[in-house]
């Protein structure tokens, strides 16, 4: 538990906590220190004043101050400066406590009479006093109530008194005349601690004495201990217990403050069924954090292997030095003790990065182990009341330190190996230029796969080098096959690792492999990955490349537009290879208009019917009759139109190099158009007596699996 006790000690003081205040910002102070560290603000500034002038509105009981335009804290001069036109309090200097905390001398000196804790906790607070943090430096006005407004940490209290009784010595028979023996019993009626002669003599188990109930001597010391402590009350009504846990405050309360207070109209939940409910959450974080204090253990052995290891090979890195250099000439020897500086430096080096590792590791694994404990022992608290007070933000603080354990953390900062190696090849001329230089090609990559995905007919993959390769990388080359298991192709260089490759086959199948290069050469490929596209497409309309008439709707799935003059819109995605289909349903139909549907390229025309130029492949229909239309070609005349509420169904089929309309789930004339090839966009073009809405990601018809199966 000795890592616990920081935990334990206030950051003014370095003692103990006495008395201890839960601050706003979650922070404890001694009752005694948040006195000593008071100062006042001018009255015109106060939150009283500004409620009395009505410019304040409806303040909260502390108000935090505006630090960025008051400038009531200063971290460039470590003090306190003036603010709204007024004067500050006189500047003191800047004091650190016992734990290397900055605090501030008192404004106002104790009462000289009164020891300090007395003094500090009768004497009265000046009004409109400032209080701020010593850890996290926020600033509040205190109200009318002062200090008394503050609830005190009663659970804190608890785990101080455990802590200091496990460190305590042993207890003493309070009758013993000399040399007092250890006591054995405690009398709980009595409160006498007794050694067993003592108890025998003057605490017989007879007579009224033999209803008294005694303890062991630590059960007694706890039960004196925990004697004075009272019921948690109400800090806006100081005679009512509280009964209730507010939802939105995160704060206990009374029932006076749910019918008169500012809690009326909250949510507000059993106090039992909330104290279980945190103490849950807080156990169920303290888990995740045990795990990472394990890993952290384990961690550490890793570092102090690794010092054995870099000690080894720099034993080894040596004695291969000094054989080469010996096997040279007289200059190859002048040269070696230059070689060597190096070679020791880099030994330094690394033996410093670890140990620096370990020391840091080891401060921050004693600090978590003492948040551990001392949760632990909040958890053993039974007052539930004072539990909740002080339990979201010790689950904060549990899920930031594990947190702090996250990624990067618990990996070693230097590798083991020394990545030089003495080249011997150099004429005798250019020894003096002798010197180490990176002869390794970097390490093949590795692809992540938790970050690498598919959508649509996209592929997004993410890489990294090995955690332990120190070899430089000038940049990566990503590459995928066709789809078909055929031959790879390069689809990036660069120096990033990662990359979205868009425009692939939908319902495909790609294999992707990166590999690394530098000045020395290129490395061997990362393990292959195997990507699969979806097989039906999800899209919506591009605005982007539509006609600024086109008005878009729901998620850029509905289009209409403000023109009586055809208007062309095209889908998002477009396809080269498979059997696509997707439908649109009419939401509006008036006045006979002759909406077309279609594929086209991307550079179709805009502003005429679709199917006007050669770019577009369409069937345009009214509400008696449909016809195909290519390059302003119209051909097969079909009976059968729509109306508001029907459905125009367009399938792609490139497998067949085929397009293929229907209506309301029925084939609309024969084939509309052969031998199509190329990329192929979804199309319509409409005006403003119609709307219509898109549909994606639907199965092939049953029309058109039929005609397969007689084919």
């Amino acid at each position: 538990m000795d890592e616990m006790e920081e935990e334990l000690k206030c950051p003014v003081c370095g003692s103990f906590y006495r008395e201890p205040l839960i601050l706003p910002c979650s922070h404890n102070l001694c009752q005694a220190c948040a006195r000593n560290i008071l100062v006042q603000t001018p009255e015109a500034d106060s939150p009283q004043s500004r409620r009395a002038s009505g410019s304040g509105g409806s303040a909260s009981d502390y108000d935090y101050l505006d630090l960025d335009k008051m400038s009531l804290y200063s971290e460039a001069d470590s003090g306190y400066g003036s603010y709204g036109g007024f004067a500050s309090a006189p500047t003191t200097p800047c004091q650190k406590s016992p734990n290397g905390v900055r605090v501030f001398p008192p404004t106002v000196p104790p009462a000289a009479h009164l020891p300090p804790a007395s003094a500090a906790s009768l004497a009265p607070v000046p009004r409109n006093s400032c209080l701020t943090c010593p850890q996290c430096h926020r600033s509040l006005i205190l109200d009318e109530r002062g200090l008394r407004g503050f609830p005190k940490n009663r659970v804190l209290e608890g785990v101080i008194d455990r802590y200091q009784q496990s460190k305590a010595a042993a207890l003493r028979c309070q009758l013993c005349e000399k040399a007092p023996k250890e006591a054995t019993v405690m009398c709980e009626q009595c409160d006498v601690f007794y050694c067993d002669p003592c108890r025998l003599r003057c605490h017989p188990p007879r007579g009224p004495l033999a209803k008294h109930r005694l303890l062991p001597p630590a059960q007694g010391r706890v039960s004196r201990r925990l004697s004075p402590r009272k019921i948690s009350t109400c800090t806006d009504h100081e005679l009512e217990n509280h009964s209730m846990y507010c939802v939105q405050c995160k704060v206990p309360v009374c029932y006076q403050c749910l019918e008169e207070g500012k809690h009326s109209s909250h949510e507000v939940k059993a106090l039992g069924a909330m104290w279980k409910l945190h103490k849950s959450q807080l156990s169920q974080a303290l888990n995740g954090l045990s795990d990472r204090a394990k890993e952290a253990k384990e961690f550490l052995v890793q570092l102090r292997n690794m010092v054995q290891q870099i000690q080894e090979n720099s034993v080894e890195f040596e004695a291969c030095l000094v054989a080469q250099c010996d096997a040279l000439i007289d200059a190859l020897n002048r040269r070696k003790a230059q070689l060597l500086t190096r070679v020791n430096k880099e030994h330094e080096h690394k033996l410093k990065v670890v140990r620096d590792q370990i020391s840091h590791c080891t401060v921050k694994l004693r600090q978590t182990t003492g948040l551990m404990e001392y949760c632990l022992e909040v958890i053993k608290e039974n007052d539930p009341s004072g539990f909740l007070q002080i339990s979201d933000a010790l689950i904060r603080r549990v899920h930031l330190t594990e947190d702090q354990w996250g990624k990067g953390t618990l990996s070693p900062r230097m590798t083991t190996d020394f990545d030089l190696n003495l080249d011997s090849g150099p004429l005798l001329q250019t020894i003096h230029q002798l010197d180490f230089m990176q002869m390794k090609v970097p390490a093949p990559p590795i692809l992540q796969l938790e970050e690498c995905c598919t959508q649509n007919n996209s592929a997004t993959l993410s890489w990294k080098q090995p955690p332990l390769s120190a070899v430089q990388v000038d940049g990566y080359i990503l590459e995928l096959d066709d789809g078909n298991g055929g031959q790879f192709r390069e689809v990036y260089v660069g120096k990033e690792t990662m990359c979205t490759v868009d425009g692939l086959h939908f319902n495909s199948t790609y294999s992707a492999r990166v590999k690394a290069f530098n000045k020395t050469g290129v490395s061997h490929y990362s393990k292959m990955l195997v990507l699969q596209t979806s097989e039906v497409a999800w899209f919506s309309f591009d605005p982007n490349t539509a006609h600024s008439d086109v008005i878009f709707s729901n998620d850029n799935l509905t289009v209409t537009c403000n023109s009586y003059d055809d208007r062309v819109v095209l889908g998002k995605t477009g396809f080269s290879k498979g059997l696509h289909y997707w439908e649109l349903s009419i939401d509006r139909y008036d006045n006979h208009p002759d909406p077309a549907f279609g594929v086209a390229r991307m550079d179709v025309l805009k502003d005429v019917m679709l199917g006007k130029d050669d770019k577009a492949w369409a069937m345009y229909v009214d509400n008696n009759r449909s016809w195909f239309m290519h390059n302003n070609s119209h051909t097969n005349r079909t009976e059968g139109g729509i109306t508001k509420g029907a459905t125009v169904g367009i399938l792609l089929d490139l497998t067949r190099r085929t397009l293929t309309f229907s209506i309301n789930e029925d084939q609309q004339g024969p084939v509309a158009f052969e031998n199509l090839e190329g990329l192929f966009f979804p199309a319509v073009s409409l005006n403003r007596n119609v709307q219509v809405t898109l549909h994606t990601g639907l199965p092939v018809p049953d029309f058109y699996n039929a005609r397969g199966s007689m084919q």
